[in-house]
């Protein structure tokens, strides 16, 4: 399954993410990931979820950032959640980008059982109608 966590700049998309995060590891069996843009949140999240930060590694278009996740899962065959942070600040998605990495993640994700979480700077209502009902509204 892949989410999209939707909403304005500063309406509690990273808390979101953080919280059901952490949430989830406790509650879960299997790793939980969590991708971001920088180490800030290290302290915020459980110790057992698995920080990431994406700048070291040459991520520069959607199709590459597809490849990181689908890496990711190939790599911890325990990965149950994967909670992508800023990901407009790693690759800038088109509509039809955001409508191909959905229709491709969903389907490995799927298969693997490994439920994903992308943080984009858009509203629902900004969002490709075929996209909306994959979307969660964060609001503070």
């Amino acid at each position: 399954m892949i989410k999209f966590i939707t909403g304005a700049k500063g309406s509690g998309k990273t808390k979101w993410l953080i919280d059901n995060a952490n949430t989830d590891y406790k509650a879960g069996n299997g790793n939980i990931a969590f991708v971001d843009v920088d180490d800030d949140h290290i302290f915020s999240l459980d110790y057992n979820v698995r920080l990431i930060n994406v700048t070291e590694y040459t991520i520069k278009s959607v199709a590459s950032l597809y490849g990181f996740l689908t890496g990711m899962m190939a790599m911890d065959y325990d990965l149950e959640k994967i909670y992508v942070d800023s990901a407009y600040k790693i690759v800038k998605f088109s509509d039809e980008e955001l409508i191909r990495i959905h229709a491709d993640l969903n389907r490995i994700s799927e298969e693997r059982q490994t439920d994903i979480f992308i943080n984009i700077d858009k509203l629902t209502e900004e969002m490709p109608e075929s996209l909306k009902e994959y979307c969660v509204e964060a609001s503070l």
